[in-house]
């Protein structure tokens, strides 16, 4: 597993420290986002949580994405560059329930948010959408506790097919799709765009109707 590396003596070692610091930043996270659900489902009789996954980069993806930047592939420059070695993905019905769960995540006094990157408010030029956030949570270790990163990605159950298929389309065309094919995902990322604007404002209006009836 280390042989993509440049590993010497103590690094494989630290390698595999390493990679245990972000498994358990991943279990720990998972933990947090499960509590916040149970939460809501229990008091709020609502949970904006859909489902959430969950991964570790393998160690080709790591070197690759450490050539691809112009980086050594190395430990160090693992551990000071790539910030999504460790991932989570949150799902959500609807685009106003993101940033109920970005918010509550920030909240936690043991998580500091390192980097927030808005795609929702800002998209990217090929359409995507989604709220990133960089944070760190500390692994309690024998030496102490470990700051470890993770990324989180927050987005709709629409954006969330969207991104799939662009990941698709995009390894599978090694980021050089035709234009047809480009053309055709920003369209649909218009569509879901609408999609999403049109489903809120039909969540809203059904709490409301709720809410005068309770009166």
């Amino acid at each position: 597993m280390t042989r993509d590396f440049i590993l010497s003596g103590d690094e494989a070692k630290d390698w595999e420290t390493l990679m245990f610091l972000y498994e358990s930043a991943l279990k720990k996270m998972n933990t947090k986002i499960e509590i916040l659900k149970e939460e809501f489902i229990s008091v709020h009789k609502y949970n904006p949580i859909e489902h959430v996954t969950s991964r570790l980069k393998t160690p080709k993806s790591i070197v690759r994405k450490l050539k691809r930047e112009g980086h050594e592939t190395d430990i160090v420059s693992m551990q000071q560059y790539l910030n999504d070695i460790a991932g989570i993905r949150i799902v959500c019905s609807f685009t106003s329930d993101i940033y109920k769960v970005a918010d509550m995540i920030s909240s936690h006094d043991d998580i500091k948010v390192l980097l927030i990157k808005n795609y929702i408010a800002n998209p990217k030029s090929n359409g995507y959408k989604s709220y990133h956030m960089i944070v760190t949570i500390p692994v309690f270790m024998s030496g102490g506790a470990v700051d470890t990163k993770v990324e989180i990605q927050i987005r709709t159950i629409a954006m969330d097919f969207w991104a799939s298929l662009e990941h698709k389309i995009y390894y599978k065309f090694e980021g050089k799709a035709p234009e047809y094919l480009k053309d055709e995902l920003s369209e649909c990322a218009k569509m879901i765009n609408a999609l999403d604007d049109r489903m809120l404002s039909l969540n809203e209006a059904v709490q409301e109707l709720d809410g005068s009836e309770d009166e």
